[in-house]
């Protein structure tokens, strides 16, 4: 199969147009179009439909776009791969992580690497822990952080810290008065939840069933991050992981302590078919450090 084409399809699905398909190639949108109608012959099915001069991706392509970007990853990481040889980076670890991970965690760890060896690289590849779940057999890396229950014979999983739920609302709202809430304080209040599948709406879930009441939930999300941004702007309360919740402070915003304890245990995972190099140890270790003093660091006022 044409690479050119899978590139063409990915740079269209990412970019939403031809026009921006091509300015990512650095083609012309008629090179772009044969690419894209080449590949469409050869696979075979219609990758779009054509509405008002304009190209909508077909259910079809959708499908086929996600074993595309697996291939493409696997691909652009082989290249990169030959480059860092060439370039004699045997100091490179490749991170698997839930993009609030990176602002509560990993960043300074990664600073301190960087300043401590100037041979230390990193790639950080940021996805849902839902994502990590479904992406652990595909991807290539050397270490990953992610929320316990985890059950894949792949990895070896190895504990990092343990935190507590919080809740997180704006400044002025009623319950920020209260220096603990709890989880019947919640009945009947507009709820900003996370997604059903999430760790962190199961645990919300089970809490009102103990009490025999149902959430009341305004707004849904899967990403912890913006369930917190959304509270703080007066739109509900939200419950969230303490990680989640820290890095995504800003004035305005009130976090407390939320009972009954709600934990979230933290845990590397280490990809079982390839040995642990002695920098994935020293990056593993300082990043260890990081989340024992978040963990234990005061929440904001």
């Amino acid at each position: 199969m044409n690479i050119k084409g899978l590139e063409a399809l990915r740079a269209f699905m990412e970019g939403g147009s031809l026009n921006n398909a091509a300015e990512r190639l650095h083609r012309t949108q008629p090179q772009v179009s044969r690419l894209l109608a080449a590949l469409e012959e050869e696979v075979g099915f219609p990758l779009f439909s054509r509405t008002k001069r304009r190209l909508v991706p077909t259910r079809e392509a959708r499908d086929f776009y996600g074993h595309v970007e697996h291939a493409l990853y696997s691909l652009d990481e082989a290249i990169l791969a030959g480059r860092r040889i060439r370039a004699r980076q045997s100091r490179h670890v490749r991170i698997l992580t839930a993009p609030h991970i990176t602002n509560a965690l990993l960043s300074d760890a990664v600073a301190t690497m960087t300043l401590n060896d100037p041979g230390f690289t990193a790639s950080i590849d940021s996805r849902s822990r839902i994502d990590i779940e479904v992406w652990l057999g595909r991807e290539r890396f050397d270490l990953g952080i992610t929320v316990l229950p985890l059950d894949n014979d792949s990895i070896d999983v190895e504990p990092i810290v343990t935190v507590r739920a919080v809740a997180v609302m704006r400044q002025d709202h009623p319950l920020a008065a209260k220096t603990v809430i709890e989880a019947r304080d919640l009945i009947d209040v507009p709820l900003v939840a996370n997604a059903p599948r999430t760790v962190m709406r199961q645990c919300v879930d089970s809490a009102f069933r103990r009490m025999g009441a149902t959430p009341r939930i305004r707004l849904e999300t899967p990403n912890g991050v913006v369930a917190c941004e959304l509270a703080a702007r007066g739109l509900g309360v939200a419950v969230a992981d303490g990680f989640v919740a820290r890095s995504s402070f800003k004035p305005g915003m009130a976090i407390r302590p939320f009972e009954p304890a709600v934990e979230l245990d933290y845990v590397f995972i280490f990809p079982r078919w390839q040995a642990r190099t002695a920098v994935v140890d020293e990056l593993a270790g300082l990043i260890r450090k990081a989340a024992h003093e978040e963990a234990t660091r005061q929440l904001p006022a």
